[in-house]
């Protein structure tokens, strides 16, 4: 596989597509082996569709000068990516972590759009074709690129910062996610660290939060720039955080009220402040950006359907991410408070205590309902008045088409594949 060649090609084309349903005229399409699938087999509808290009690596689907033969179209995805990287040679930040990459990463890059021309992950897109996916979306006129890195085991971080080569980096914490694959949460400090030795390696900067013992240090050897609240060490040092229930930040005698929910998210903020100013955006234009940003995609929502106020945080869920929205949701001063809680996934050996100890942390709160939804939570059920169970969301789905509600604050939150927005269509 000549990659300069191949490169060539792709500045040819108008984008890069792994699935034959997003084909856009004169786009690459790269056709990457599934579990279930095989993408060789779509080649000539790639082609029928108008891709310019198609990488394949099985010679059976071979058909003409547009079809280029590799030894593995995912390793040529990945080395592409790295390649035009490299050609590019744009500052690129990178971040990582066990709660929050997505929000933060959406408001590192509408606060540094203030300023540059800049291209971000799009979603999660944020694994081993994710990563490269979203670097070759930058071009000629991308000065800054944001990427977002996701990992479930070891090497994984180490892999995709040999890929993307970050100039910045930052780890938003280290929590209690994908302990299964990670081997606990030493494992996932370990894991996520991946980050911190490249950029040591490489010589770069990482952003640091001063709230968080473990960030300080692992980084005490390498550059930094550093924030946290009434830190006055700290490159940005945040006087006031409070959240009722939303998140609202002082800085510099300058007051930016977000739209995102939780003192959780004060930390996304607050990092995204730091961000900006390292880049010399103006706070005043920092200030416009975080107020206008809305969140989306079930993540730290807050709608309002009928008279209930409703925290809407389904997007995913591990037991940092969910100690922290219970502690934030207990701590208002609303009347008639739901939580609707669903089950966290991959946590192996370690589920059946942290499921026990999500209950345990509502036990004593005898004025809020709780719902606990999944077969995880449901085998540490206790007798509790306040407090139900169900195996499935069909179960609660029963009780819920017969429960009234009236103006009740609302948190739900659970891990992606329980899907618990739906809890939503049933109220009024």
């Amino acid at each position: 596989m000549d990659i300069n060649h191949l490169h060539k090609l792709f500045l040819e084309c108008s984008s890069i597509s792994i699935d034959t349903r997003k084909i856009e005229p004169k786009s690459l399409f790269v056709a990457i082996k599934g579990e279930r699938f095989d993408a060789n087999t779509f080649a000539e509808e790639a082609l029928l569709k108008g891709a310019s290009f198609v990488i394949i690596d099985n010679p059976n689907y071979l058909f003409d000068h547009r079809t280029i033969l590799v030894p593995d179209s995912l390793v040529a995805l990945q080395e592409l990516a790295k390649f035009h990287r490299q050609y590019l040679n744009i500052p690129i930040v990178a971040l990582t972590g066990s709660n929050g990459k997505t929000t933060t990463k959406e408001l590192i890059n509408v606060v540094l759009s203030k300023k540059f021309k800049t291209k971000a992950t799009v979603g999660n897109l944020n694994n081993h074709i994710g990563v490269p996916l979203t670097l070759l979306s930058f071009n000629k006129t991308t000065e800054i690129g944001i990427v977002e890195m996701g990992a479930n085991h070891q090497k994984e971080i180490e892999f995709l910062c040999e890929i993307a080569q970050p100039d910045f980096g930052y780890i938003t914490n280290f929590g209690k996610a994908h302990l299964e694959g990670f081997g606990g949460v030493e494992g996932v400090i370990k894991g996520k660290s991946e980050m911190y030795d490249y950029l040591k390696k490489a010589a770069k900067l990482v952003f640091v939060n001063l709230e968080d013992e473990i960030q300080i240090a692992k980084t005490n050897s390498i550059e930094r720039y550093s924030f946290g609240v009434n830190k006055k060490e700290a490159d940005i040092n945040i006087s006031a955080i409070e959240a009722k229930p939303l998140a609202k930040i002082n800085y510099n005698n300058v007051e930016i009220q977000s739209q995102l929910i939780g003192l959780y998210n004060a930390n996304n903020i607050n990092a995204a402040i730091a961000i900006g100013t390292y880049f010399k955006v103006a706070l005043t234009d920092i200030k416009v950006a975080l107020e206008n940003y809305i969140p989306e995609n079930n993540r730290s929502q807050l709608l309002q359907i009928g008279s209930n106020k409703i925290i809407l945080d389904a997007y995913n869920a591990n037991p940092s991410s969910m100690k922290v929205a219970i502690a934030n949701f207990i701590q208002l001063q609303d009347l008639n408070k739901i939580l609707v809680l669903g089950d966290m996934f991959e946590l192996g050996e370690e589920s059946k205590q942290e499921h026990k100890l999500i209950i345990e942390s509502v036990q004593n709160e005898a004025n809020i309902i709780c719902y606990f939804v999944g077969s995880d939570f449901k085998a540490q059920q206790i007798v509790q008045s306040n407090l139900f169970f169900f195996e499935s969301f069909d179960d609660f789905a029963k009780d819920l088409a017969n429960i009234s509600f009236n103006d009740n604050s609302i948190l739900i939150k659970g891990s992606r594949g329980m899907a618990l927005e739906r809890t939503t269509a049933f109220i009024k």
